[in-house]
């Protein structure tokens, strides 16, 4: 796959150690975060990836306010809190960027997706206000499941040319929805769109020649689908899984 730099929007993430005051603190004593100093990015697909606890969805919500986006999601123009709760992290941060802006982009994140699609419907309730819900297929998507309404945000609010940040998005979708996913990814792609996505998904992260960040208890490395703890451990479940159930259920 040829790679295009020149539409890459974000180079490179940088966190200002110097400027931290204590790494002690969460989140900068997450090893990932604390070995942190630079993260270069792909230019089409960067995947984050790691167990719970590890700090990527941290470090995800710190890139989207920094490249600035909403905490809980949405466009360049959502603004609106219903629990302010990210950390401090994107203080600390410096977004090396490349020479193009994004004409789009979208913060999507399964946990607060809930409270964009609220938003949405008290902005369409306005008196003469825009129809919002009209760049996300017309559907209420309070009035979709919750699969549904972030399959709809995907498929229909994500246009092209954009910069495109997510959370965990397997969580809303299931094993078909998310290999159709990996379709749009690509024809996003090929609309020069840059994505920065943080999973437990190994359908999710198999898009080709994409960078992938493992975050561990030693810090941060990067990695392959294959040798991902993901995908190995999903391998080893169903290449022998009566030998695993047997294990996991003795007492």
């Amino acid at each position: 796959m040829k790679l295009n730099q020149s539409n890459q929007y974000i180079k490179r993430v940088k966190l200002l150690n110097d400027d931290i005051p204590s790494k002690n603190e969460y989140p900068f004593c997450l090893p990932a975060i604390e070995s942190l100093t630079e993260l270069p990015l792909h230019p089409q697909v960067t995947y984050i990836v790691g167990e719970n606890g590890m700090g990527k969805s941290t470090l995800i919500e710190a890139i989207a306010i920094s490249a600035g986006f909403n905490p809980e999601g949405g466009s360049f123009n959502f603004n609106f809190s219903t629990h302010d709760s990210h950390s401090e992290l994107e203080q600390y941060l410096r977004l090396i960027k490349g020479v193009l802006k994004p004409k789009d982009g979208f913060f999507l994140r399964a946990e607060s997706f809930y409270n964009v699609a609220t938003n949405i419907e008290e902005l369409d309730n306005e008196p003469g206000g825009p129809r919002v819900i009209d760049q996300f297929g017309g559907v209420s998507l309070h009035e979709q499941s919750h699969g549904e309404s972030f399959f709809a945000a995907f498929t229909n609010r994500f246009k092209g040319k954009g910069l495109y940040i997510m959370d965990e998005p397997e969580a809303a979708l299931s094993p078909l929805r998310q290999l159709s996913m990996l379709s749009r990814i690509n024809e996003l792609v090929s609309q020069s769109s840059q994505f920065i996505i943080a999973t437990h998904s190994p359908i999710i992260m198999a898009y080709p020649d994409a960078l992938l960040y493992e975050f561990t208890r030693e810090g941060i490395k990067k990695t392959t689908l294959e040798n991902t703890e993901h995908f190995r451990l999903m391998k080893q479940f169903f290449d022998d899984k009566e030998r695993m159930l047997f294990h996991l259920f003795k007492h």
